[in-house]
């Protein structure tokens, strides 16, 4: 903003401000110019401020009658923000570290929720690459991925990884998991009928 208000050529006042003369009649005709030159140049930045807003910022300073004012007003809110927001920062870095992957929850769903506490985290003005993101995600899944745990950071560089490399290695580990225990339950089931046959016939001999 201090760009566009200097290249304006009004930044001196917000910076520096103006007085309203206390009686104008006794200005003489050149110092009667300048006040108005230099109210015309405030009336103009403040003009230039409030284009600059968006609406819930405009209302804090909707009442300043000069761009200084406004400005001040502005650094002043600025600094509210800044001390709520890291306040906010701390707790989201708090919860980004203690995320955990669920019993039953898919690696999709897991990737989903820890993204989204990322994202939350860059909104706010966190410095997070995407390393820092992986590392979080291999070290709180499910403990049935500590193979593919275990060979990722054995085997592959995760340095030059990208989030969705990892989230398609962890897929396809999940899915062979589950035809895996599918297998398991179906050879399961046909022992416990074949059990249950063998049984029936013992009794009905």
């Amino acid at each position: 903003m201090k760009v566009l208000l200097g290249a304006h050529d009004v930044w001196e006042m917000v910076e520096k401000g103006y007085k309203e003369p206390q009686n104008e009649t006794s200005l003489s005709q050149a110092q009667n110019e300048s006040f108005k030159d230099s109210r015309k140049r405030d009336k103009k930045a403040l003009f230039l401020i409030y284009q600059a807003l968006d609406y819930d910022v405009f209302e804090n300073i909707s009442y300043a009658t000069s761009a200084k004012e406004a400005w001040d007003k502005l650094q002043t809110s600025h600094k509210r923000e800044d001390k709520v927001k890291k306040v906010g920062l701390k707790t989201l870095r708090g919860e980004f570290k203690s995320l955990h992957m669920k019993q039953f929850e898919s690696i999709s769903d897991y990737f989903s929720r820890t993204l989204s506490f990322s994202n939350q985290l860059k909104r706010n003005g966190e410095k997070l690459e995407d390393v820092r993101i992986m590392e979080n995600i291999l070290h709180s899944l499910d403990p049935k991925f500590e193979h593919i745990v275990v060979t990722i950071e054995g085997t592959k560089d995760i340095e030059i990884m990208t989030v969705e490399q990892l989230q398609g290695s962890l897929q396809a580990y999940e899915d062979k998991h589950k035809k895996k225990q599918e297998v398991t339950e179906q050879l399961f089931k046909m022992q416990l009928n074949e059990t249950e046959e063998s049984q029936g016939n013992e009794k009905s001999q």
